[in-house]
């Protein structure tokens, strides 16, 4: 992939800049980001490791068409897939290499948007307890969805919004306005309620991150047992959970998404496949 940099860096058949305001140059990027994206996949097929797994045979149709008739639209991004897949390390280093090329980026997590149960704890006596009698955190009905497609329309239309924030503390607080988050051009938006039925249309670009389980597994339990203050008993009964729940709620998620992307792919090679998307958008004669 860097090869690919370079050469585009070095290349002197470039196209001029167009004029983005008018809907001819628009289309004219358009055309020229659909040549360039599947490049960029036949690459990837011939890579010891791919990072894509799939690819939606109508993303690029889709996008380019919403670059031509939306151009004002912040781009929202949304990433989602099973605990421990990878998607909060994909979303950070989305985040990094985005601020490293200079443009704005803005990142928020679905899991802020879990419903206050402090009073169905408090009578359960423990969130073990509550979860033990049946109560199910992962469904879509424990997750605020309609405040969370509101906020992400409101992040779309370039408005500043102020997201509730769950503390994970195990006394289910969720406390509302307390996250200022700002409408930058990039908005990325992590969890695994991000392509949820009720919000998932929002978004530009849907990103499904997948991984094996024995190492979703071995990375969850070491994260609650370091992170967390869990025992490994306790863990592993969470793990069990997950499982269930990420076979139920999340993986039927896969098919809305534009790319199924590999959770344990290396990051230096994701990160150049941005560099190289940074270059061809902004590389004119």
């Amino acid at each position: 992939m860097q090869l690919l940099i370079e050469k585009e860096l070095n290349s002197c058949d470039k196209i001029l800049k167009p004029d983005f305001n008018l809907k001819t140059g628009r289309e004219l990027l358009a055309f020229y980001l659909q040549t360039k994206f599947k490049q960029i996949l036949a690459y990837d097929k011939r890579c010891r490791t791919p990072i894509f797994k799939e690819v939606s045979p109508t993303f690029i149709s889709r996008f380019t068409k919403r670059l031509i008739n939306n151009p004002h639209k912040r781009m929202l991004i949304g990433i989602t897939g099973e605990s421990a897949s990878g998607k909060s390390t994909i979303c950070k280093e989305l985040k990094n290499i985005i601020e490293q090329l200079k443009m704005p980026v803005s990142v928020l997590s679905t899991d802020n948007y879990f419903k206050d149960i402090s009073a169905l704890i408090k009578k359960y006596g423990s969130f073990d307890n509550l979860t033990d009698n049946g109560y199910d955190i992962d469904a879509p009905e424990s997750f605020q969805l309609g405040l969370l497609r509101k906020d992400l329309e409101s992040l779309a239309l370039g408005q500043t919004i102020f997201a509730p924030r769950y503390v994970p503390n195990g006394t289910g607080v969720s406390i509302p306005n307390s996250l200022e988050i700002r409408s930058d051009k990039i908005v990325v938006v992590e969890g695994i309620a991000t392509m949820y039925h009720d919000v998932r249309d929002v978004f530009d670009v849907r990103i499904y991150i997948e991984t094996e389980n024995d190492i979703r597994r071995e990375r969850f339990i070491k994260r609650a047992i370091a992170e967390r203050n869990q025992n490994e008993e306790n863990a592993i009964k969470q793990w069990e959970y997950l499982l269930h729940a990420g076979e139920k709620y999340v993986i039927p998620c896969r098919e809305a998404a534009d790319f199924v992307l590999d959770g344990n792919s290396d990051l230096e090679y994701f990160d150049q496949i941005l560099e190289y998307i940074h270059t061809i958008t902004n590389n004119f004669q």
